[in-house]
């Protein structure tokens, strides 16, 4: 069989790559991925005892893109999902990202949003030129909280000191003056119903496309 087009790699990119170009160019495509699986590292499956696993960490969807919700929602329904964490810090369970309430919780303090705004301001450590992700943090919300939140959890997550990791990894995490403990702020913020992996699989379910 001839194809116009070889797509590799059946993640987000290469799936929805495949899916345009086979039902709007009308164009053959095959479709090859090194792992045994569609959906690349949003793959995700149900064990044995009916729990929906996500195999290479958890993934949540958030976008403020209109267009990209609308195009997903072709291939799947959702459950509405807004993440919230708390982390566990001088025995006190604190709403993160760093926000008013973390603030105000961890050291018994009523400030308003512009009063933290200024303690940031006062404590904060910024740095010019290439930065580390403990650059990143220490220059927005000062070194102790830091040193609170961030050190001892850096380490665990990417098995890296702060110091040895790029700015970028840090540049994404919000710090917020107001009440919102939300993780993300997006318009859009939900999870496939039935699970990346079938959201995938109906993209891929076309008659010009061969995986």
């Amino acid at each position: 069989m001839a194809y116009d087009y070889l797509v590799v790699g059946a993640g987000f990119a290469g799936s929805v790559t495949a899916e345009q170009l086979a039902s709007l160019g009308a164009k053959r495509v095959l479709v090859c991925d090194k792992r045994p699986h569609i959906a690349g590292n949003a793959y995700d499956f149900y064990d044995r005892d009916g729990i929906l696993i996500h195999k290479y960490g958890p993934h949540i969807f958030h976008t403020n893109s209109k267009d990209v919700f609308d195009y997903l929602s072709r291939f799947t329904d959702w459950w509405p999902y807004e993440h919230r964490a708390v982390a566990s810090v001088d025995g006190k369970l604190l709403p993160v990202p760093i926000n008013l309430n973390t603030v105000n919780q961890l050291y018994g303090w009523s400030l308003t949003g512009e009063e933290l705004s200024s303690y940031f301001t006062k404590v904060a450590e910024p740095k010019i030129g290439p930065r580390s992700a403990e650059d990143v943090i220490v220059g927005k919300v000062g070194r102790k909280l830091f040193e609170k939140f961030f050190q001892a959890s850096t380490r665990k997550e990417y098995g890296f000191e702060a110091a040895e990791l790029d700015g970028s990894v840090m540049s994404r995490v919000p710090v917020r003056t107001n009440h919102d403990d939300r993780y993300f702020s997006d318009t859009y913020q939900v999870m496939p119903k039935q699970g990346y992996t079938k959201l995938f699989s109906r993209m891929l379910d076309h008659p010009n496309i061969t995986v």
